[in-house]
């Protein structure tokens, strides 16, 4: 088989509780490789400004992607961990609309001017829709003053719900928005009071009507599992009231109780929590009824209709996976506008500063608001490219690797083989001189898979093994 072929794991998958109680846990969900983590402040506007200019040697033809974050919540959600700003002051918005306008005027200018296309526009949040209509508008007016959204491109916003009527959901539709992503986590009344996020049914089921009627091309509603008085059966009764609701898409998050680093998860009431068993038991029987409603497991928490274009792009091998999630758009640079943006330039990443002020404060002297980032080794892009291939495809061509990045595979990763031979016996994939392929049990486990790549944790691992030691 040569490496120009493509094969792929079934498109199925077997959920096997014991492999996965003996070995899943936390680990990166490799929406990059390295992982945010590894950013850091040698990495600077300079540095950031200098890789947007080299776009313009050969690169300048192909379309970007482009992330806008809207921090503004009216309201916190306990159990979120974003990037937010909570206030019911919508003029916070217009200034903050004034300085996105400076950002996107120079990454323009940096890039040279004139304007480029972009195929893959994500607002996220925050809560993109706590902006009105007028301020809507105007973000992409001034979006489009520097960049064309090219015919079939994926233009995508995050909703929440409460705070959506129809007539906006129909002025999203005639601004460009194509898709969008429905935040509901649970139906439950008793769980929304725990996390402080009170959302019905009807006006949920409202905005996915009118999204449909006003022609968005996709629908993807997002469950969490692990909040508070949360059961096996609570969930699944969200499940059939989601599942009515024919989305076209849906993802289950695991909830990471994490309230060191992230305040508002200081009012969830510990002793509410579900255990781990509980939990695990919520996920089998999701993911068993997802199945059976056909839906495909796309990978790692997503699922999609078989005609959905992730669906189709991971049967054809395409899928990839940017900072947003899986998508059939993350060969782009990706730019990252706003509070905490993350973006994708050449061999870089970049993330803007956290707050308010020091992003105002950057603009306010014509500079780029980057906090910090990386340059990337060409070690770095061989296991990106291969934590990728993995998490996308669940198959691997060693030889394929072999040959866009000029090494011996089995010496390059003889560690990582040996690795990966544990996992083997254990019926998560299968090797022979040509392919890694991950089996169906195998797909629940990916990231575990992935990790065995990562250069970087595995050291960071290994120093943090020395500090207890020392």
């Amino acid at each position: 088989m040569t490496a120009t072929n493509i094969t792929l794991a079934p498109t199925r998958c077997e959920f096997d509780r014991a492999l996965i109680e003996n070995l899943d846990g936390y680990g990166p969900r490799y929406t990059s490789y390295p992982t945010a983590d590894r950013f850091h402040d040698g990495f600077t506007e300079r540095d950031y400004r200098h890789w947007l200019q080299q776009r313009q040697i050969g690169a300048s033809a192909w379309p970007l992607s482009l992330y806008v974050h809207l921090p503004f919540c009216n309201t916190v959600c306990y159990y979120c961990a974003c990037n937010k700003v909570i206030t019911k002051d919508r003029s916070k918005a217009d200034t903050y609309l004034d300085y996105v306008e400076k950002e996107l005027a120079l990454h323009a200018q940096t890039m040279g001017g004139g304007v480029r296309e972009v195929a893959q526009l994500h607002f996220g949040g925050g809560t993109p829709t706590f902006l009105n209509d007028a301020q809507l508008t105007r973000l992409m007016a001034a979006i489009r003053q520097h960049f064309h959204l090219v015919t079939g491109g994926e233009f995508s916003i995050e909703i929440d719900p409460r705070k959506v009527t129809a007539d906006t959901v129909r002025l999203l539709a005639e601004l460009g928005f194509n898709r969008m992503s429905v935040g509901v986590q649970d139906f439950e009344p008793e769980v929304q009071q725990a996390v402080n996020r009170i959302q019905s049914e009807e006006e949920t089921r409202l905005v996915i009507d009118t999204a449909r009627a006003c022609g968005f091309k996709s629908v993807s509603i997002d469950l969490i599992y692990g909040l508070p008085l949360q059961t096996e059966a609570s969930v699944m009764r969200t499940v059939e009231r989601v599942l009515a609701m024919d989305p076209d898409r849906l993802a289950i998050y695991n909830y990471a109780h994490l309230p060191h680093a992230f305040m508002p998860q200081r009012r969830i009431n510990e002793a509410q929590l579900p255990s781990a068993k509980v939990k695990l038991d919520i996920l089998q029987a999701v993911v068993g009824r997802l199945t059976d409603a056909g839906y495909v497991f796309i990978g790692m928490d997503h699922f999609a209709k078989p005609d959905d274009d992730l669906s189709v792009a991971l049967k054809q091998g395409r899928l990839q996976r940017n900072f947003q999630g899986y998508s059939t758009h993350a060969d782009h640079d990706l730019i990252g506008i706003g509070v905490s943006a993350i973006g994708k330039v050449g061999p870089t990443y970049s993330q803007n500063v956290r707050t308010l002020d020091e992003y105002y404060a950057a603009l306010d002297a014509d500079q780029l608001p980057t906090l910090r980032g990386m340059v990337l080794t060409e070690d770095d892009i061989l296991r990106r490219n291969i934590i990728q291939r993995l998490m996308c495809q669940f198959a691997l061509s060693k030889e394929a690797i072999e040959e866009v990045h000029a090494i011996d595979f089995a010496g390059y990763f003889a560690p990582e083989l040996e690795k990966l031979a544990e996992y083997e016996a254990h019926g998560m994939l299968t090797m022979d001189k040509e392919w890694i392929t991950v089996t169906p049990k195998g797909r629940f486990l990916i990231r575990t898979i992935a990790m065995v790549f990562d250069r970087h944790l595995r050291e960071k691992q290994a120093q943090a093994r020395y500090s207890r030691v020392i």
